[in-house]
């Protein structure tokens, strides 16, 4: 029975009390004081279909990752420092435990990340299947940069962890009631890496792989450009994309819908590459393309297939 007094409000504030003081704002009574005044980038993004394995398996602490990943990555693109986050928890029943394990997990993620949770909701839905996590993410940007790839750049892949957070209505479609430990598996956090990159050398385009998939990096390639990705690199898809494969999803479909292994693309110097290969030691990275002239085409060879797919 769904009690709208909301009975466990008062243990969520004590949660997310604890975030209430940062380098960058301090929080009382709801009303939020910041400690800088530069430019911002505020992002929203959630889990989706990728909920329904959450709630089935319980794996709240992972969904907390997957809904943080979702908008720090996209704020790593934007050069910008997270200090702020609003949550909107959506479940298909009241489950008391659910919700408090949940916050939990987000507020001990902000307080070490330095981000103060000032706002948020939790909703009953009787008609989902599984939870959504939705977050909108506001960060600081102190140095703008335009954000897009130049010809004669060489292309960094960093591995994801597999699916991430995408893709999942495919995956349910093609996988039916089968599941697997991939499928909660959380995605991988970049930010720390991107800004402590960005601190040392130049990066001109950034591109975090999530919906759209490889598609995403037109949005970042000049109009008389190409970007060509090969397939002799060290970031082979994980297995579970090779199944996917399998199971009739083509190239061209694979490449626009999974990040097939890569979780993030950097476009830098050829003569800085090295040296930035070096310094990515949380995840595993490798070269896998450049940026040439062209006419605003993604061309890249399948690691499925060894067929060229061209978007």
């Amino acid at each position: 029975m769904y009690d709208s007094t909301k009975p466990y409000k008062g243990e969520i504030l004590r949660l997310i009390k604890q975030t209430w003081e940062t380098p960058y704002v301090s929080v009382e009574k709801n009303i939020v004081r910041k400690k800088f005044s530069y430019q911002e980038y505020h992002h929203t993004d959630g889990i989706g279909t990728k909920g329904i394995y959450h709630w089935e398996k319980r794996s709240f602490e992972n969904a907390v990752r997957d809904a943080l990943a979702m908008n720090l990555n996209d704020l790593a693109m934007m050069r910008a420092t997270p200090y702020a986050l609003i949550d909107h928890l959506l479940l298909p029943e009241d489950d008391e435990d659910a919700i408090l394990e949940i916050i939990s997990h987000l507020a001990g993620e902000c307080k070490g990340r330095e981000i103060a949770i000032t706002g948020g909701e939790t909703a009953i839905h009787d008609n989902m299947d599984g939870l959504e996590l939705s977050v909108t993410m506001l960060g600081f940007v102190k140095n703008p940069k335009l954000n897009m790839f130049r010809k004669g750049n060489v292309l960094i892949g960093i591995e994801s962890s597999g699916l991430h957070s995408n893709g999942f209505t495919k995956v349910r479609e093609k996988f039916g009631e089968e599941y697997r430990p991939e499928f909660i598996k959380p995605t991988n956090i970049y930010i720390d890496t991107i800004l402590s990159l960005d601190k040392q050398f130049e990066i001109y385009g950034m591109m975090h792989i999530t919906g759209g998939a490889f598609t995403k990096l037109k949005d970042i390639l000049p109009k008389d450009a190409d970007i060509v990705i090969e397939r002799h690199h060290g970031l082979r898809p994980q297995e579970v994309f090779f199944d996917l494969y399998n199971r009739e999803v083509s190239d061209d479909e694979m490449y626009k819908t999974f990040n097939c292994g890569m979780g993030f693309v950097l476009g830098v110097e050829e003569g800085d590459a090295y040296e930035i290969l070096k310094e990515i030691k949380e995840f595993k990275a490798d070269v896998i393309g450049k940026v040439i002239r062209g006419n605003h085409k993604i061309k890249i060879e399948s690691m499925f297939s060894g067929k060229e797919v061209e978007y």
